[in-house]
């Protein structure tokens, strides 16, 4: 028996994200007296794969397979789960990313095992085995109960803090056996945006509303966010107007983020927003109106006009 966390690898590089997931199903294998299994697919060097062992992986199960370049959700979830079997897993652990949501429902069918998506803390009874998750775009939070022998969970960025230990990790070579015939996705190009930090991997995010009024008003939100190593976002209505790309936009309709800061400048907070941004470590927001929703979520609020506060931010950081 064992705990097993799919570790998502960019370019061969696990990012603090993969680091928290080992540790939180760690600490999960510590209660039920099981050892911790990462799984990893696709081309890892073996000092980078050794990482997973410094937060609490006891194994590493290496899957070293070019048809696996090509994300394809059926063979991706058919690999996981052998690996679950073949480690007799009793919890198996994603990132509440788009892959790691797109493949946890998956592998639950395949394992015939009980699935909670968006869990945000560790379990608070393991018999009966109890999750906490968020609900209602993260303005709520629900205890679920999972009575299967078998369960899968999605696990938030941000909510819990990777912890280092002096563990020992084996690294094993593992052959899912996945046909061909399971891989029904061709990948013709791919088209990587460069110049830019990546919304999903940023540490800071800088983002403007309509309170910015125009594009031409984005020069100061932009040095900041060069000075800050910052993503750069907009809210829906920003990019429905052509003021910035929609790859910029982030909402429940748009990417959802999780990054350590984000920072909100005219944004007013409409609930299809603030269901992208919640899981923010930290919630910063400017706004000239002290009645606007995002200082209910925010944690720190500047009220303020953003054209005046924007320079005095930067200055701040220069000075720093």
């Amino acid at each position: 028996m064992s705990v097993l966390i799919y570790t998502e690898n960019w370019d061969g590089k696990f990012k603090k994200f993969s680091f928290e997931l080992v540790s939180y199903g760690a600490a999960i294998a510590k209660e039920l007296s099981i050892p911790v299994t990462a799984l990893s697919i696709g081309k890892v060097a073996e000092d980078e794969l050794k990482k997973l062992g410094k937060y609490g992986a006891d194994k590493v199960l290496n899957v070293n397979d070019n048809r696996f370049n090509s994300i394809d959700n059926k063979a991706l979830s058919l690999a996981v789960a052998k690996a679950a079997k073949a480690e007799g897993a009793k919890v198996v652990i994603f990132a509440h990313n788009n892959l790691g949501k797109a493949l946890a429902p998956r592998v639950a069918i395949k394992l015939d095992a009980g699935l909670v998506s968006g869990v945000t803390a560790l379990p608070s009874g393991y018999d009966p085995f109890v999750v906490k998750k968020k609900v209602f775009t993260g303005k709520a939070f629900a205890n679920v109960q999972v009575d299967a022998d078998e369960k899968v969970l999605t696990f938030f960025q941000n909510s819990y803090e990777p912890v280092e230990t002096e563990n020992k990790v084996s690294i094993e070579a593992f052959d899912p056996q996945v046909g061909d015939e399971e891989f029904a996705t061709t990948v013709k190009e791919t088209n990587k945006i460069t110049g830019k930090v990546l919304l999903t991997d940023a540490e800071v995010v800088i983002s403007g509303g309509r309170g910015m009024k125009g594009p031409e008003n984005w020069g100061g939100l932009e040095e900041l966010a060069d000075l800050l190593g910052a993503g750069l976002a907009c809210s829906r209505p920003v990019s429905d107007e052509g003021w910035r790309g929609h790859e910029e936009h982030v909402g429940q309709t748009g990417k959802i983020i999780a990054p350590n800061l984000y920072m909100a400048f005219g944004i007013s907070g409409a609930i299809q927003h603030l269901g992208g941004v919640s899981s923010s470590k930290f919630i910063a927001a400017i706004n000239k109106d002290p009645e606007a929703p995002i200082f209910e979520a925010a944690d720190y609020g500047i009220v303020g006009d953003a054209f005046k506060v924007i320079p005095q931010l930067i200055e701040a950081v220069k000075e720093l």
